[in-house]
């Protein structure tokens, strides 16, 4: 736990930074702050950060930590004065949990009667991934796909999609989905710089590394 906390305080004092000292446009605290949190969830599938070698950390725990990060990562992206349907707010609280096959359940489910939803499609995109330890699966990249289609100027799809693709060792695939998040956003879009640092320590990898090429 105490590590847990150390991590937690050493994000909380990165945000600091971005948002006081060098100044960060406020309206790009959601996506800097859920680039942070999100990639606590990296660390969560993979390794035990309260551990100190092995054995590991228990599953459920990781799932536990691992969702928490998730649900906080994707709502940092909407209004939180927004009401949550009934059908995302069940969800979340699986996903918190850990229980992602429960959480994508109920996104099915509530999806049918709001196909139109965007952040529905997203949780279900990351709950989907959750359940799969980080991959992002086939029904995960629909998910993400539809939540793109909606809104192609929200940056939550591509982002969550090319970080879990990254971290899951597909450098090239997620290089190009964050590509595509440059190509479609604005030049003033407060993620723009982020991704572009991204992208450019991804090409530094690429060329380093001819089997990923």
């Amino acid at each position: 736990m105490g590590q847990w906390l150390a991590i937690l305080a050493l994000t909380l004092a990165s945000f600091a930074i971005a948002a006081f000292y060098l100044r960060m446009p406020r309206q790009g605290f959601a996506v800097f702050g859920a680039a942070l949190i999100f990639g606590l969830i990296g660390y969560t599938w993979a390794g035990s950060p309260g551990q100190a070698g092995s054995p590991k950390q228990p599953q459920t725990q990781v799932e536990q930590e691992s969702g928490e990060a998730m649900v906080e990562a994707r709502r940092a992206l909407f209004d939180p004065t927004l009401a949550k349907p009934n059908y995302l707010t069940l969800s979340d609280g699986f996903a918190r949990r850990g229980k992602f096959d429960d959480a994508a359940g109920l996104l099915r489910n509530g999806l049918r009667e709001n196909p139109d939803h965007l952040e529905g499609w997203l949780a279900l995109g990351m709950a989907l991934t959750g359940h799969a330890e980080g991959f992002v699966t086939p029904a995960a990249n629909y998910a993400y796909g539809k939540a793109r289609e909606i809104d192609p100027t929200n940056p939550g799809p591509d982002f969550f999609l090319g970080t879990s693709l990254v971290q899951t060792g597909q450098i090239v695939a997620g290089r190009a989905v964050w590509a595509r998040l440059l190509e479609n956003s604005p030049d003033d879009a407060p993620w723009k710089a982020e991704i572009e640092a991204r992208v450019a320590r991804l090409d530094e990898m690429i060329a380093n590394a001819p089997m990923l090429q």
